[in-house]
């Protein structure tokens, strides 16, 4: 009898240790999976804040029609490499278009409603630019969301963003509207302060982020852009920022 125990006892502990090792490789794994990309997710709707929406793949079906539109507003305002209050050259070349546009100089960041190089207002926002904009800010919970301002970042290989908060604004209740084009890029999501971790969201092509309310001043910026070659933009990413400025 005692034999049978035995051998039943040594049955169980095989058993239990091929339970328990089984457990912690699954265990293992999900949290592998967890920290390769600890910050983003594939999910349509990511929320990244009380105030802050990534809506993924959101202008994708309007991209084409979006850089098609696009090709008219730099027609009337090329880009540009602005220069910092500091006198240093930006590497992502800069446009606007709308009422307002965001311009840098010596004398410092503002909105100007006349492009300093061609003393001409700046080209009016193309109605595929407001209604995305009006419709993604809708999606993240800010309705009646009118745009003044559209800036239109084109990153080339190896230029980037610095955190920064946008503050230049005059209301700072309206949010941001943030639009992925072409390539993709590495985006920086932080806190109030320059030194708080941040987020790191790999955007695409049709990617928008959207914060405002208590998340509007968060710090955010663009990593150095990989090389690459999408059909629509080539070698480059175009970011389409829209506020309310005025």
């Amino acid at each position: 009898m005692w034999g049978r125990l035995a051998t039943c006892a040594a049955v169980a502990n095989r058993r239990c240790r091929i339970i328990l090792r089984d457990f912690i490789s699954k265990a293992i794994r999900m949290t592998m999976n967890l920290f390769d990309n600890p910050d983003d997710t594939e999910s349509p709707h990511q929320r990244l804040g009380p105030g802050a929406m990534l809506l993924r793949q959101f202008a994708t079906p309007a991209g084409a029609d979006l850089l098609s539109a696009l090709e008219a507003v730099v027609a009337q305002a090329p880009f540009r490499q602005m220069i910092t209050p500091g006198g240093f050259r930006m590497s992502v070349a800069m446009t606007n278009c709308g009422p307002l546009g965001w311009v840098s100089d010596r004398t410092g960041y503002r909105y100007s409603a006349i492009d300093p190089e061609s003393r001409l207002p700046w080209p009016p926002m193309p109605e595929p630019f407001r209604d995305l904009a009006t419709n993604a800010a809708a999606q993240a919970g800010f309705d009646a969301f009118s745009p003044d301002a559209c800036l239109v970042n084109r990153y080339a290989v190896g230029t980037k963003l610095s955190l920064h908060q946008d503050k230049d604004e005059r209301d700072f209740a309206q949010p941001i509207v943030s639009v992925s084009l072409g390539n993709p890029a590495i985006f920086l999501f932080g806190g109030f302060k320059r030194a708080d971790p941040a987020l790191r969201l790999h955007l695409t092509h049709g990617d928008v982020v959207v914060w405002g309310g208590p998340d509007r001043l968060r710090y955010h910026g663009v990593l150095p852009l990989k090389a690459g070659k999408h059909p629509l933009s080539g070698q480059y990413r175009i970011n389409l920022t829209f506020r309310k400025a005025g």
